[in-house]
């Protein structure tokens, strides 16, 4: 059995030419790009906006892409660096863009049809959305880039030009105020 093409392979066969590359790479990522940036930006519409336009930046830059490091931090970089520019552009107070509404509800629904269990999960799927909110915006992108991202210390330490120790107290700092915010919810 043969294990697929690294994400990093991929980048390089679309470089080449090779849209299907670029499809497989568009598969794998879609989902935890755009929930990063939901969570990011707080508001779903905005974060599909930073979402198509991160994706044509990738685009736009396939000619000159190395693979210096993991795509995912390359493409989580681009992803930072796409939401600063919005903030440094459209916003005076970036904070005030992290209270917005944004609907938990939004979210796909639960799996199960036991409406008790779907609620539970809403419940959940809404302490946790507002745990994640409540949360200083570099922590907040910190943890979602090592969840959602699935990125190293030293990889969210690249995509958002931090030092890693910087970034291990951010994640430090954010997962003790979210096990605080959910305590009731731990064994």
């Amino acid at each position: 059995m043969d294990d697929p093409p690294s994400d990093e392979r991929l980048m390089l066969a679309y470089r080449a030419g090779d849209a299907a590359a670029f499809e497989a790479l568009y598969c794998r990522h879609r989902g935890g790009l755009y929930r990063h940036l939901a969570r990011q930006c707080g508001d779903p519409r905005l974060a599909e906006e930073l979402y198509q336009d991160v994706w044509m930046r990738v685009i736009a830059a396939r000619a000159d892409y190395e693979p210096l490091a993991r795509f995912t931090t390359w493409l989580y970089r681009i992803a930072h660096n796409r939401l600063v520019d919005h903030y440094r552009r459209h916003a005076r107070d970036a904070a005030a863009l992290y209270d917005g509404d944004w609907d938990p509800d939004a979210l796909p629904a639960p799996a199960g049809n036991d409406p008790a269990d779907q609620f539970v999960q809403a419940d959940l799927a809404a302490r946790l959305a507002g745990a994640l909110a409540a949360l200083p915006a570099p922590q907040r992108e910190a943890f979602l880039l090592a969840e959602e991202g699935g990125l190293t210390l030293e990889e969210i330490a690249a995509a958002t030009a931090s030092e890693r120790e910087t970034v291990k107290s951010r994640l430090r700092y954010a997962v003790g105020k979210l096990r605080h915010s959910l305590r009731d919810l731990l064994p």
